[in-house]
């Protein structure tokens, strides 16, 4: 069993949670237009475009105010944000292009406090309501829930998949779907069978090592075979730049019709 358990809420879709990404929009009032539009969960996007991490902090914050979880995006297994993203509220942290078992064992050190991993202790917590408490109390109690996701998008974490999904501490794998046919030769074809395969490869290592799945980046189409049909706990569904664009196209082709 992984340390932490899964945060996301009950959905009326079964097993499977419906997330919106935040790319531009990463106001307090984005958690509030998300929950009425009626999705599980939020992605503070920090790895692409220019949100940091004080627009986290903000979206998370309302994220526990409103009981809906915000997870945040760092850039890479390098990243110096990756523990502070849970200090800042997070429920969270989605960690993209782990290749190695390596380090998906320094991002799951990274976010477990002793004797698990080697997280800092840090101050008061939003999540505890900024509380002051005995830190054995801070380290328990901030523990529950936590989730820390590996994003699985080259031919190198495809190979190591199954190691990286036995990582102790390691809750979820999460494909990038345009990095990861880009990552083994098939740019901008999803519909590759080399790309469904690679789906079910990875969502095969997840359940057998009690990990969770996840998808981002599906085109409507390809939600039912590459993520509904393998089981996937979090689907990314669309982005807020992307809602824009294309709602907005789609409500001037009507007006001017």
């Amino acid at each position: 069993m992984k340390i932490g358990s899964s945060n996301l809420p009950d959905s009326p879709q079964g097993r499977s949670h419906f997330g919106l990404a935040l790319c531009l929009a990463a106001r307090a009032e984005s958690i509030l237009l998300a929950r009425g539009a009626g999705f599980d969960f939020v992605v503070v996007d920090m790895e692409h475009g220019p949100l940091g991490l004080s627009d986290l902090g903000q979206v998370a914050g309302t994220g526990i105010a409103a009981g809906l979880p915000v997870y945040g995006r760092v850039t890479g297994p390098n990243s110096g944000d990756i523990a502070r993203v849970l200090d800042c509220g997070a429920t969270g942290v989605i960690v993209p292009h782990v290749d190695t078992p390596e380090q998906a064992q320094n991002i799951a050190a990274l976010c477990r406090f002793a004797p698990n991993g080697r997280r800092a202790l840090p101050g008061p917590l939003p999540a505890l309501d900024y509380g002051i408490v005995p830190a054995a109390e801070l380290c328990a109690r901030a523990e529950v829930g936590t989730q820390v996701i590996a994003m699985i998008e080259s031919a190198l974490a495809l190979e190591n998949v199954d190691q990286i999904a036995a990582t102790p501490g390691i809750d979820m794998l999460m494909i990038g779907s345009n990095d990861l046919a880009d990552g083994i030769g098939r740019r901008g074809d999803l519909n590759h069978e080399d790309v469904r395969q690679a789906f079910g490869r990875i969502a095969k290592a997840a359940q057998k090592n009690n990990c969770d799945f996840g998808v981002m980046g599906l085109p409507p189409e390809l939600v039912a075979p590459y993520a509904l049909d393998l089981g996937a706990a979090a689907i990314v569904v669309t982005n807020d730049t992307n809602l824009i664009v294309e709602g907005g196209a789609a409500a001037l082709t009507k007006v001017r019709r």
